[in-house]
């Protein structure tokens, strides 16, 4: 009863801080406290019953005149930033990055290394740090690793200082940094207007088609309407998007909506080597890609029409793209190119052997990027479209064989077998799809708007 007794002696300050409602409140408590069940009151203050209070507080202000003379004494730095041109000079360079520094600018011309990166080559980041006054205190260039092995994971930060009263540069590997990025969109006239809108690089709009080139022509079969979400790589040099690769990496997955019908990729990496696969471990790679060109417009088919040089019915044994001289050509299969060169009506013709005595042939190339005998992987450029040989106009001509019998190259494509998930390495691939699978569906709700993770 002790502790009873002071906490009754409590009201009287309770009742002038909090009002009457908590006083009693309590007193209520103590009134049922011998019954067998009791409520407890409670113990906030009633909002519509506390009085507003107003609370002034002189605020002390420093003299301008001392600020201003702090400001001036400080020792201010300008840090800037630019993506060198195709045309950039050094000179034009330091002019876009506010260096007005004569005396660094004559020293870093006599460098070399400097100057190979910065002059007529696009695409490279240059930051400078300089003074209020523009004298410059040090120039950093990043660009990609030289380095095949390197390229996909580090960038080369090239660094001019001075040192000892001298202008010298160092050059460095550093790592890139990954940031996993979501996105959606909606189709509404091409699939690059849609990743336009939703801020999303070229780079993963081009991968978004070839991952599902298998299934969609993105030319002839992309609907009004379709949705896409998904979930890839932004690559950063020192916090600056790498503009060599549009600052993005490799799509992790994906789902595209196309007139109804789901198609999901996911990215999975056994070993050394990764592979694209759907949520149920099916490989989404198959043998042979739908066509030999991203985007491309099909002017004529595998069947009888009028042949434009010789005016006569003549089976056509192949598909025919329409595309601007110069588009990429791309092997659809794995092979060996068995023949690179003229041959006659076809112009720069490339023809490639793959397995099962099966074959393909690419002709009119604007020109030729592979050699006989050489081994090309899926989707190797091997020449560009042209006009060469019978050709009213740039386009390619595209021809698959059996046995050395002509086939249709767009049913071979839809029916070309997948490849297989290695059975060991499947529990891994479970867990990966479903924690993908959520990051899916958080991505088709963040609209046009991507979203860091």
């Amino acid at each position: 009863m002790d502790a009873l007794s002071r906490l009754i002696a409590t009201l009287p300050r309770l009742r002038s801080r909090r009002g009457r409602a908590v006083a009693s409140g309590i007193a209520g408590v103590f009134a049922l406290a011998g019954a067998v069940a009791f409520a407890v009151a409670p113990l906030a203050p009633d909002a519509s019953r506390i009085e507003p209070r107003l609370v002034q507080e002189e605020v002390q202000t420093l003299d301008l005149t001392s600020q201003l003379e702090a400001l001036a004494a400080h020792d201010l730095q300008l840090t800037r930033s630019d993506i060198t041109r195709s045309n950039d000079s050094l000179d034009s360079v330091l002019r876009r990055l506010g260096v007005t520094d004569a005396v660094a600018a004559t020293a870093l011309r006599k460098d070399a290394a400097l100057r190979r990166q910065l002059e007529g080559r696009s695409g490279r980041i240059a930051q400078s740090r300089t003074d209020a006054a523009g004298r410059l205190i040090d120039l950093v260039v990043r660009y990609p690793a030289e380095s095949p092995e390197l390229a996909r994971t580090h960038f080369t930060r090239l660094t001019v200082s001075r040192e000892d009263g001298r202008w010298a540069s160092r050059t460095e590997t550093v790592a890139l940094s990954r940031q996993m990025r979501l996105a959606s969109g909606t189709i509404r006239s091409s699939l690059f207007a849609s990743t336009d809108e939703a801020r999303v690089p070229d780079a993963v709009a081009t991968q978004l088609a070839e991952i599902f080139s298998v299934d969609i022509d993105f030319h002839r079969e992309l609907r009004k309407g379709d949705t896409y979400s998904i979930v890839y790589e932004a690559v950063t040099a020192d916090g600056e998007p790498a503009p060599w690769n549009q600052g993005a990496g490799r799509v992790l997955a994906a789902e595209f909506v196309n007139a109804g019908r789901v198609y999901q990729a996911i990215w999975f990496e056994q070993g050394a080597k990764g592979a694209y696969f759907d949520p149920s471990g099916r490989s989404r790679k198959r043998a042979f890609l739908a066509s030999p060109m991203e985007f491309s417009r099909i002017t004529s088919g595998f069947a009888m029409r009028m042949h434009p040089i010789l005016q006569r019915m003549r089976a056509h044994q192949g598909v025919d793209y329409a595309a601007p001289t110069g588009t990429p050509v791309r092997v659809v299969g794995d092979g060996v190119v068995e023949f690179a060169g003229w041959q006659s009506g076809y112009g720069n013709v490339v023809q490639v052997r793959h397995s099962n005595d099966r074959s393909t042939l690419y002709a009119h190339l604007s020109r030729i990027d592979v050699r006989k005998g050489q081994r090309v992987e899926q989707g190797t450029r091997v020449g560009a479209v042209g006009a060469t040989g019978w050709a009213t106009g740039p386009h390619l001509h595209f021809e698959f064989r059996v046995g050395g019998v002509h086939q249709d190259p767009l049913k071979i494509a839809r029916s070309a077998e997948t490849l297989t998930l290695d059975a060991a390495a499947r529990p891994q691939f479970t867990q990966l799809a479903q924690a993908v699978r959520g990051k899916l569906d958080i991505a088709s709700t963040v609209g046009a708007t991507p979203s860091f993770e």
